[in-house]
């Protein structure tokens, strides 16, 4: 994440020295603020990505460790899809491409950088989480779907319900569907492709805590569904409580020149209720452990557990 944080500090030094631009719809101040935020975002991403592969990051709570860890990897990992046919179908190298933010086009160079950014941190929390992981808590991961399975509270269903409904939705509008659209014409290719992946990951969420809670298929093992199913219900949570404030800002500042395609009133809905569905999803999947025997495992302060 080093190149990204550093081409945001510089987005915030150029536009408070007035030698570079500030993105549509935003003030000095906003536009200061929003990057600040994500320069911290990406220093936190590198405080966690070296918690989990040194020896002082077995001391952390692994609550903390885990929650940071699933929101970044809900950012990232579902976005190395994206990575790869954004490079298919993406612009020849050098051409300006825009960011999603409204921002004014940004060089070639600068987008393969910030690419390659959310690229490698993302194959890097793909890779080491699990391993940090099944250090600590074997039992979460250990056995099959259909040991002792006890199913899922009644709020449970009810969210991955939500879940998969939310996907569809998605998934509808990025194969060109218009209901709750209120600008077609601005969605395009990339907006599409990423609400498409937004979509089958919302998906993904959903069929994870239906097949942990059904216990079906019984001889599946566990960690494949339980994977899954965090890196959907993270995407989520993720991207959902990333795009929400803007959705609102749009909505109740009514910025000059600044229009989303969605119908702000069901973008709003739609990503609040992904928010809550990924929420309650998670636990759900995580407390749902088999009964099996689980190999030693490691505490808090990285001694084993007998």
């Amino acid at each position: 994440m080093t190149p990204y944080t550093l081409i945001k500090v510089s987005w915030v030094v150029g536009a408070i020295a007035g030698v570079l631009p500030i993105g549509d719809g935003f003030g000095l101040a906003g536009w200061v603020a929003l990057n600040t935020a994500t320069v911290g975002m990406a220093g936190l991403g590198i405080a966690v990505a070296l918690a989990l592969v040194r020896p002082w990051g077995l001391r952390l709570p692994v609550r903390l460790v885990a929650g940071v860890a699933w929101v970044g990897t809900g950012f990232l990992v579902p976005l190395l899809p994206y990575a790869v046919l954004d490079s298919l179908l993406g612009l020849p190298d050098g051409a300006p491409r825009h960011r999603h933010d409204g921002g004014p086009a940004m060089p070639g160079w600068e987008a393969v950088l910030i690419q390659t950014s959310f690229t490698g941190m993302g194959l890097g929390l793909a890779i080491a989480l699990p391993a940090h992981l099944r250090r600590r808590r074997p039992e979460v991961f250990a056995g099959r779907v259909g040991d002792a399975g006890h199913g899922l509270a009644r709020p449970v269903w009810w969210a991955a319900g939500a879940g998969a409904v939310i996907g569809a939705v998605w998934v509808y509008w990025a194969l060109g569907g218009t209901a709750g659209v209120a600008h077609p014409a601005q969605r395009g290719t990339d907006e599409r492709l990423l609400t498409g992946l937004w979509g089958l990951w919302a998906l993904t969420a959903a069929a994870a805590t239906w097949t942990i809670g059904r216990g079906r298929p019984a001889r599946l093992p566990r960690w494949i569904p339980l994977t899954l199913g965090w890196l959907g219900t993270g995407s989520l949570c993720a991207w959902s409580g990333w795009r929400l404030p803007f959705v609102l800002y749009v909505a109740l500042a009514h910025p000059t020149g600044t229009a989303l395609p969605e119908n702000l009133t069901v973008a709003t809905v739609l990503h609040v209720v992904a928010v809550a569905a990924g929420a309650v999803m998670l636990p759900a999947l995580v407390r749902t452990r088999g009964s099996v025997a689980a190999p030693e495992a490691v505490d808090d302060t990285g001694s084993r557990l007998s």
